[in-house]
């Protein structure tokens, strides 16, 4: 996960603060010393390390800090506060048209970037918000950019406009215009083509589409893990076209993370969206906060239950009737395989963890004790139960366990623990009402099947 290695090193920083009783000027000289080499480590620009790191100094080397009840305290607040002020402070919206007006957003980028996946992304988010968009072939270079566009629009149930690979991106985008004005398209999003690196060919495609068509926003998707080099796409694309913002593709990638703490300090332009997964679902808004919170190990509870209220898809009635049988113990099998299918949906177990505040420390250790292998295996053995037995767990006798085990190819030994643990957790859930609810989005742990179902099988 990004930031990973750099969260580890700030808290680290902070606990060695936080341990002091009083602060020094030469402590928190030292502190920002480490903080700085965590943040070069992590990619960040180094001008954008230099100034962060000189007006957190100037902050934080005062009277009213240093002389203060909690001066660690006082200055992990003022690392958080500069971090949030580096990304932007203020959320960014893509700006639309008002009324019926359509908007027209171009997105551009690298080959190998993620931008057509993004582009799709982008549609799903603004149908949700009521908006009638159209996705724009406008890639007639790349293999399977066309299709794969295709595939992604009938995904999201998105209209897809394409001319094939025999016309010119200005002439398909100003055909796609006329389209969306036809038939009540009120975003038009243009899928332009990407190139293995920035060339005078690309960039004036896309300066001829901007004087042709009239362009509201450009969006640049740049890879996260790309680190520094990121920053410099973003920097030469708005030099040489202008662009309104940025959406950064892979931050679930095992990456450092720096593009995210760069891009507006470097270019201006604010980061709008971040990419955490492959699913066409899996793009986040970037709250500038929240991800200041998650770097500095802090977590992301609003995100969490935003994650929870969009994906989980079980009514009211159906929350309730479910809460009502944690609360008594009857969670079964198939409310097992419910929490899993909501726990996958919302980005699997060490994702959510993530989000928790105080875990980033501790996410080594849990991703080690939790193999997504042994997940599978559990689920292989529910999934190897008949309905009765899974609706009515004490059916399960040596003989039915035998079957189970040779059906999901584990030992039986497996499945009697898998079934023992099943048990405890079903006693665990009388002991936690309180965090329970029936309705979508109040009750995060009853509205998933309970993330303390979650934690019996490993």
């Amino acid at each position: 996960m990004a930031f990973e290695s750099l969260t580890d090193k700030l808290q680290n920083v902070f606990k060695n603060l936080r341990g002091k009783g009083r602060l020094t000027e030469e402590d928190v000289r030292t502190a920002l010393r480490e903080v700085k080499m965590a943040l070069l480590e992590a990619d960040v620009n180094f001008k954008v390390v230099k100034q962060f790191v000189k007006s957190v100094e100037e902050r934080a080397i005062g009277a009213d800090v240093l002389n203060g009840l909690n001066p660690g305290q006082m200055v992990i607040k003022i690392v958080n506060e500069e971090m949030v002020a580096l990304m932007g402070s203020e959320t960014t919206e893509i700006a639309l048209q008002p009324g019926k007006a359509v908007t027209v957003i171009m997105m551009c980028g690298l080959q190998g970037a993620g931008k057509t996946t993004t582009t799709a992304k982008i549609a799903g988010k603004l149908k949700l918000k009521g908006k009638k968009p159209l996705l724009v072939a406008c890639d007639v270079y790349r293999p399977a950019a066309i299709k794969q566009l295709q595939i992604n629009g009938e995904k999201q149930q998105v209209d897809v406009f394409s001319m094939g690979e025999n016309h010119k991106p200005v002439n398909i985008a100003k055909a796609a215009l006329e389209h969306a004005e036809k038939n009540g398209h009120n975003v038009v999003i243009l899928d332009t083509a990407g190139r293995l690196h920035i060339d005078e060919e690309m960039m004036e495609e896309l300066k001829e589409i901007k004087d042709s068509v009239t362009v509201h926003q450009t969006l640049l998707v740049v890879d996260a893990m790309t680190g520094q080099d990121a920053v410099n796409v973003a920097q030469d694309f708005d030099e040489k076209i202008g662009i309104d913002g940025v959406v950064l593709s892979k931050m679930d990638g095992d990456s450092r993370g720096g593009a995210a703490l760069s891009v507006k300090a470097v270019t201006g332009r604010p980061i709008l969206y971040v990419g955490m997964g492959e699913k066409l679902s899996d793009l986040e808004q970037f709250y500038p906060e929240r991800m200041a919170s998650r770097i500095l190990g802090m977590g992301d509870v609003l995100t969490l239950i935003e994650k929870a209220q969009q994906n989980i898809d079980i009514d009211e009635e159906k929350g309730k009737q479910m809460t009502a049988r944690m609360k008594k113990g009857r969670f079964d099998f198939e409310d097992y395989l419910e929490s899993m299918k909501q726990m996958r949906n919302m980005g699997g177990l060490s994702g959510l963890l993530g989000m928790l505040p105080g875990m980033g420390k501790q996410m080594g250790d849990i991703e080690s004790m939790v193999d997504e292998k042994q997940l599978a295996h559990m689920e292989a053995i529910v999934l190897s139960m008949t309905p009765e037995e899974r609706q009515n767990p004490k059916l399960l006798n040596p003989s039915r366990k035998a079957r189970i085990a040779r059906g999901s190819g584990v030992d039986i030994s497996v499945v009697n623990r898998f079934i023992k643990q099943f048990e405890q957790s079903q006693k665990m859930m009388k002991q936690i009402p309180g965090m329970m609810g029936g309705k979508k989005g109040r009750g995060l742990f009853g509205g998933m099947g309970g993330l303390g179902g979650m934690k019996f099988p490993f």
